[in-house]
């Protein structure tokens, strides 16, 4: 084995060794000078839970978890890493995070800067309000497409005296906007409601909602191939909240649903997906307080780990 590896190049050291980043890349907070074409970010701000609170904790723990992921991608061949020149550009982290309003504003800036410098956003969150800031600084000049696995459609609207949480960023982007409902798809929808319309807007935009029993008739591959179809070559961003994933792959989030999809599953589904012109993607809602054994930090890591395969186009062969 030892032929194989290059231990001047720290992502082939062991993994036990070394400062955490994501998937141990170089670590560059003052990209502007020589600027990566993919950015992994953390977006440590959990200000827009409703229940359990905890996804602040997320990127630091992703990042530990992506230690134990190699470089090339056995079941596609991708090598992202070789595809793309790929940095981890640190935290866009907040510095008022007690105003949900202003730290929207602060990490929409931060995404402003990435995205002026010409860099696609690959994002641990953080919980899923996170999504909205980043769509409002790279979804300005065009409407984007949107892939979306999760529990949830998070288009809802006033939840407790704030338009502005996890549960609506959706929503507000359709509102603003930033992405084309009818080039939208949510998978993975599940779990109850505190009423039967609650995800209604979803519908009368026009989404393409695909709950859990459909995913499961139809299977996954024709789902994720209709939601490729819906896309076509508009411009896109993924969003990818670790809920989707049953609890069984997935404890330690703050609004989990039985009944979920598998890891073999959502895997599948992500690399359906290159191709696609991803404009930026985000894994989020990962809270190692709930987490058993770093599974859903380590999971959280493979879905990022595929999305950048994806964003890097490669094919499965």
């Amino acid at each position: 084995m030892a032929e194989f590896l290059d231990y001047g190049d720290p992502q082939q050291r062991p993994r036990f060794t070394g400062l955490a980043s994501f998937f141990r890349l170089p670590y560059v907070e003052d990209f502007e000078a020589n600027p990566p074409e993919i950015g992994l970010i953390g977006v440590p701000y959990d200000g827009g839970v409703t229940n359990r609170p905890g996804p602040r904790h997320g990127p630091r723990e992703v990042r530990n978890q992506s230690s134990l992921i190699r470089r090339v991608n056995q079941a596609t061949g991708a090598a992202p890493f070789a595809a793309a020149r790929v940095a981890d550009i640190g935290d866009a982290w907040v510095r008022r995070p007690f105003d949900l309003a202003s730290a929207h504003a602060e990490i929409e800036a931060s995404y402003a800067r990435v995205h002026a410098a010409g860099i696609r956003p690959l994002t641990c969150g953080g919980d899923h309000s996170i999504t909205l800031p980043i769509l409002r600084a790279i979804g300005r000049d065009r409407p984007l497409a949107l892939v979306q696995v999760d529990a949830h459609c998070d288009t809802g609207d006033d939840y407790l005296g704030s338009r502005f949480h996890h549960g609506a960023p959706f929503k507000i982007a359709v509102d603003e906007g930033l992405i084309d409902p009818r080039r939208t798809v949510q998978i993975g929808i599940r779990g109850t409601l505190f009423a039967p319309e609650m995800w209604a807007f979803s519908y009368a935009s026009g989404m393409r909602v695909m709950k859990i029993e459909e995913v499961e008739e139809r299977g996954w591959r024709a789902c994720i191939e209709e939601a490729v179809s819906i896309v076509g070559d508009a411009p896109a961003y993924v969003s990818f909240d670790i809920d989707s994933l049953d609890p069984a792959f997935a404890p330690g989030t703050g609004t989990p649903e039985a009944g979920g999809i598998t890891m073999r599953e959502a895997q599948g589904m992500v690399r359906a997906l290159a191709g696609l012109d991803i404009r930026g993607a985000d894994m989020v809602e990962v809270s190692p307080p709930y987490d058993v054994g770093g599974v859903t930090a380590l999971n959280g890591a493979t879905i990022m780990f595929e999305l950048l395969c994806a964003m890097t186009g490669s094919k499965t062969g």
